[in-house]
């Protein structure tokens, strides 16, 4: 496995829109196409949004988005949300998962954000469906503990920096 982030550019965007999760897990993570409009618009009002493909050598096999703060249009943000990193995305195309992807995405994704591209912060946050015991199990493995907040319908699990 050559696992990589690659930033979202005109020559990959085309096979990242292509990639989807299970229709079972379809409730659980929004489109790549809707976290890419997503992160256009906090880019375009003063936030921070990082989406990257992860690539195996040069077969897309997921996408994974990274913010930080909150930007102008976010008026429920959750306190959290204020100053800190946070997992906004992380989806494993549907061909490719069981395969170790989805851990070794979550071990870059924390590389990328202890280099610290928008400066210091004490913690990194993430939310989830309540129901998505995977994605529970998966990130409970890294150290993130429920925090009993919530974004909008989902729970909100943290750890430090």
């Amino acid at each position: 496995m050559m696992l990589h982030l690659q930033p979202i550019d005109s020559q990959n965007v085309e096979a990242i829109l292509a990639l989807s999760v299970r229709e079972d897990q379809r409730d659980f993570v929004a489109s790549n196409t809707d976290s890419i409009i997503e992160a256009y618009i906090a880019i375009t009002h003063n936030g921070h949004a990082f989406p990257f493909g992860i690539f195996d050598g040069d077969t897309p096999v997921g996408f994974l988005m990274i913010g930080c703060d909150v930007d102008d249009c976010w008026e429920d943000a959750p306190a959290i949300a204020r100053g800190n990193y946070n997992l906004w995305r992380l989806m494993i195309d549907q061909k490719h998962q069981g395969k170790g992807y989805g851990r070794a995405a979550m071990e870059l994704a924390l590389d990328f954000i202890r280099t610290q591209p928008c400066g210091p912060a004490e913690w990194i946050w993430l939310s989830y469906e309540p129901q998505n015991a995977a994605a529970r199990a998966l990130y409970q493995s890294f150290g993130f503990q429920e925090t009993g907040d919530w974004d909008g319908e989902e729970v909100i699990a943290a750890r430090k920096l």
